[in-house]
């Protein structure tokens, strides 16, 4: 939804050969950005925070069905996952309009195709929204690599608690939970490195007085990568090619290690 309600307003830019605030109604220049380029800033912020509190609702559901599956099984009912997702969109479109109030500023950034809230160069009114959505999102970042990272710690011991086939006493990973261990790793540390340079940014721009648009489209494009490829890489390694591939290194390593105990003392 993102990416069709953005990526026009971009494509429009470019072919028309203008800015965001001299197509939409009221705009004047980067320093009076109009209201193409407020809903820009707007659907940029929405759409950076709402799948990451979207994310958090997935990686505690995760780790309580894994830590707590009693807890999970009484309390947690179709009901409630089917309003999370109407609550968590209502909560961030009320927080990323405070900009639209006057707390924070919209402002157009170099080569003018797009609209972010201003990260510096500005007073404690215009700074204290990114202040405050860095630190929320930072939080979330926080809220959801812990729960991943408990996620995983019970997955490898469910894996390890599974006997190996056959009549052999060792241990042995079983492949499910192997590959979901996998799967979360991997989508953790890419969330992680797509969303601290947004973070660092903000900080940067309100307490160090750096205004760098190069630095900050960057970290745009970080907090852009993470929604484009993750997708991606949860169809790439849920194929029954990348769990192969994994169940084969993983006989490998279990293999030397058996031949290893073996030529040993």
């Amino acid at each position: 939804l993102g990416k069709c309600l953005i990526s026009p307003i971009v494509l429009a830019a470019y072919a028309y050969n203008r800015s965001l605030s001299e197509l939409g109604p009221g705009g004047r220049g980067e320093d009076q950005p109009g209201m193409l380029c407020q809903l820009f800033a707007f659907l940029m912020a929405f759409f950076g925070l709402a799948p990451t509190l979207l994310l958090l609702a997935m990686a505690l559901e995760c780790w309580l069905s894994l830590g707590h599956p009693y807890f999970y099984r009484r309390h947690l009912t179709r009901r409630l996952g089917a309003a999370l997702g109407p609550a968590a969109a209502g909560l961030c479109a009320l927080f990323c309009a405070l900009p639209l109030l006057g707390f924070g500023a919209p402002m157009q950034y170099c080569p003018g195709t797009w609209c972010f809230i201003r990260m510096a160069g500005g007073g404690p009114r215009q700074l204290g929204f990114p202040v405050l959505y860095a630190s929320l999102m930072g939080l979330l970042v926080l809220a959801i690599v812990a729960c991943n990272v408990s996620s995983m710690r019970h997955l490898y011991g469910m894996a390890r608690r599974q006997p190996r086939r056959g009549a052999a006493p060792a241990a042995a990973p079983r492949m499910e939970e192997l590959d979901h261990l996998v799967l979360l790793g991997l989508m953790t540390v890419l969330f992680t490195v797509c969303s601290l340079p947004l973070i660092i940014r903000a900080y940067m721009g309100a307490f160090a007085a750096d205004f760098n648009e190069n630095a900050d489209l960057s970290a745009l494009r970080f907090l852009s990568v993470n929604s484009i490829v993750d997708p991606w890489v949860f169809i790439i390694f849920r194929t029954s090619v990348f769990r192969t591939f994994v169940r084969r290194v993983c006989r490998r390593l279990n293999s030397r290690k058996t031949s290893l105990k073996g030529s040993g003392p």
